[in-house]
C-alpha cells in the first residue's frame, strides 16, 4: 500500500509541475463527513458502502476515517473522545495533527444531513484521481521499448476493471420494489404465446424444461470431445438469431470465425460440407446457398475469435458490444481455453476465478451466459452407457458451484450403442442431460443430431432423410439434483477438443 501511495504522489507531483493544477479533490467535504460521523452515530453506516480510507485525498483524513471504521466494526460509540483514543492505540495522533485537528472537524459541522451526498463527491474525486494515475502510468510504460504490448493492454484493462468493480455496487432495495419488478416479469411472461419467461433456445422440449434461458444465469454445457458441443451452440445461435431475432455475442477461443460460419452455412443449407470448403458447387447449389443464407446474413450474430481470451478482455468486449448493439445472450467456446489473472495460482484456482467472473458478468450485464466446458476422461473409463456426471467436470468443482444450470451432451451412438436398455433405436440421438438446475427441474431432453450437417434439431421433427419417424418426446424429469465430489480431475493439458465432428 505504501509503495502504491508513493507512486501516486510521484504521478501527481509530475502532473502538478507540468500542468500547474492540483489533482481532483474535495478536502472540505472530507472534513465535513468526518465531523458529521463523530457528531451523529448513524452517519458512518450511511457512508460505509461509499467510502474507505484510501479515497481521502488528505492522508490524515484517511487515517481518521480508518479509526472511525475500527470503532464501528467493534460496535463501539463514535465521537471525538473515542476517535482520539483509537488514534492513540494506533499511534497515529501526531500524524493527523493532534487533538486540535479533531476538535476543528466537529466545530465546522452543523449536522450529518448531507453526509451521504458529500461522501459521493469524495468517491467521485477518488475515481478521477485513479484514472489520472492509471493513464499516466500507461503513458509512461507505452514509451518503454522493452514493454510487451499485450502485457500493457492487460495491465490497462485490469486497472480499469478494478475501478469499475469498486463503483458498480447495487444498493439495497426494499422488498416492495423487488416484488413490483417480479410481478412485471410475470405479467410479460403471461402475454407470450410460447409460455416462456426467458429467451427461446429454438429447441421446443428444452425450452419446456428451462422456460427459456433466464437473464443473469450462467449455463455450463459440457461434454467429451466429438460429442458436438460447438455444433450444439451454433445450432442454438442460428435458432435464436434467425428465428427469434435475438442478439448473440459468440466468443470462439478455439475455431476461427470463418470456420464457425462455414459450419453454420452447412447446417443452414444442407449442402455437402466438402463442396462448401472447395467451392465446387453446381448452379442449383449456388442458388440454394444464396437463398438459404439470406436470413443468416441479416441476423444479429456477433463473432469474436480472439484466442486465449482473458476474463478482463471478455468483460470489456461484452461491455462495448452492449453499448453498440442489442445483445441478448453471450456464448463462449470454451471455458478451459480462457485465461484468468496472472496471480490466480494453480490452474484449478484460475478456472475457479474464471467461472466466478462469468457468473458475475451474467448478473452485471443481465444476460444469460452460456459456456462450453470439457469433461475429464473418467467418462471413457466408465462402463455401461457412459453417461457423464457432475463429478466429471474438468479442472474445478467451482464450475458446478457457480453455474445456475449444468448440462451434458451425450450421444450413445458415438460409443457404438445403437439401442438403449429398452430396445429403442439410439441412432442420431443426442441426449441433453440437465444435471443441475438451480431454479427448475433436472432430467433428459432428446435431440436429433445429424453428423453430416453438424446440426441439432428437435427429436420429434421430421427426419432430414426420412430414416426416422416422428417420435413423441418424453423428457424424463425429476426433482433430485445430482451431486458431485471435487476429486477425480485430470491434468489441464490432458487433451484438446480437436476431434469435433464435421
Amino acid at each position: 500500500m505504501a509503495k502504491k501511495s508513493s507512486a501516486v504522489k510521484s504521478v501527481y507531483s509530475k502532473l502538478n509541475a507540468e500542468m500547474g493544477t492540483l489533482p481532483p479533490q474535495a478536502v472540505e467535504f472530507e472534513e465535513l463527513v468526518l465531523g458529521a460521523a463523530m457528531l451523529e452515530k448513524d452517519v458512518y453506516y450511511k457512508i460505509a458502502d461509499i467510502l474507505d480510507e484510501k479515497m481521502f485525498y488528505k492522508e490524515s483524513n484517511g487515517i481518521i476515517f480508518s479509526a472511525i471504521k475500527q470503532l464501528a466494526v467493534n460496535a463501539e460509540s463514535v465521537d471525538m473522545v473515542t476517535v482520539m483514543e483509537q488514534l492513540r492505540k494506533n499511534n497515529k495522533v501526531e500524524e493527523i495533527g493532534g487533538p486540535a485537528y479533531i476538535a476543528n472537524l466537529t466545530k465546522s459541522v452543523g449536522s450529518g444531513a448531507h453526509a451521504e451526498y458529500h461522501a459521493r463527491i469524495i468517491n467521485q474525486k477518488f475515481i478521477q484521481r485513479e484514472l489520472i494515475r492509471i493513464s499516466s502510468e500507461i503513458q509512461e510504460r507505452s514509451f518503454e521499448d522493452s514493454e510487451d504490448v499485450s502485457d500493457l493492454l492487460n495491465f490497462a484493462e485490469k486497472e480499469i476493471f478494478d475501478i469499475a468493480q469498486g463503483i458498480d455496487k447495487k444498493e439495497t432495495q426494499p422488498i416492495n420494489v423487488i416484488i413490483d419488478e417480479a410481478l412485471e416479469l410475470i405479467s410479460e411472461a403471461s402475454k407470450r404465446d410460447d409460455g416462456l419467461s426467458g429467451l427461446a433456445s429454438g429447441f421446443t422440449d428444452l425450452d419446456k424444461v428451462t422456460s427459456g434461458w433466464q437473464k443473469s444465469d450462467l449455463v455450463i454445457i459440457a461434454a467429451r470431445p466429438a460429442m458436438g458441443k460447438t455444433a450444439f451452440i451454433l445450432s442454438m445461435t442460428r435458432n435464436m438469431a434467425v428465428h427469434h431475432n435475438l442478439g448473440v455475442a459468440f466468443f470462439s477461443l478455439e475455431m476461427s470465425s470463418v470456420q464457425l460460419v462455414n459450419r453454420m452455412i452447412v447446417s443452414t443449407t444442407h449442402l455437402d460440407h466438402k463442396k462448401i470448403k472447395n467451392g465446387r458447387l453446381e448452379k442449383w447449389e449456388w442458388k440454394q446457398l444464396e437463398e438459404k443464407i439470406e436470413g443468416l446474413q441479416k441476423s444479429p450474430i456477433f463473432i469474436d475469435d480472439t484466442p486465449a481470451l482473458s476474463i478482463f478482455e471478455l468483460r470489456a468486449k461484452i461491455r462495448r458490444l452492449k453499448s453498440q448493439y442489442q445483445i441478448d445472450i453471450v456464448m463462449i467456446d470454451y471455458l478451459q481455453l480462457m485465461r484468468g489473472s496472472d496471480k490466480s495460482g494453480n490452474r484449478e484456482q484460475e478456472v475457479s476465478m474464471i467461472s466466478r467472473s462469468l457468473k458475475a458478468m451474467a448478473k452485471e450485464f443481465n444476460v444469460p451466459v452460456i459456456t462450453l466446458s470439457q469433461l475429464n476422461r473418467s467418462v471413457e473409463m466408465r462402463g455401461g452407457d457412459k453417461k457423464p456426471q457432475l463429478s466429471d467436470l474438468r479442472e474445478s468443482g467451482a464450475i458446478e458451484q457457480d453455474a445456475d444450470m449444468v448440462m451434458f451432451i451425450h450421444r450413445p451412438e458415438y460409443y457404438g450403442l445403437t439401442e438403449n436398455a429398452d430396445g429403442e433405436d439410439t441412432r442420431n440421438l443426442a441426449e441433453l442431460i440437465i444435471a443441475k438446475h438451480r431454479n427448475g427441474e433436472t432430467g433428459t431432453v432428446k435431440l436429433k443430431f445429424k453428423k453430416e450437417y453438424t446440426e441439432f434439431s428437435d427429436w420429434d421433427s421430421l427426419s432430414l432423410d426420412g430414416d426416422l419417424s416422428v417420435t413423441t418426446v418424453s423428457s424424463k424429469l425429476n426433482n433430485n439434483d445430482a451431486t458431485a465430489t471435487d476429486d477425480g480431475f485430470d491434468s489441464p493439458n490432458e487433451f484438446t477438443d480437436t476431434n469435433t465432428p464435421f
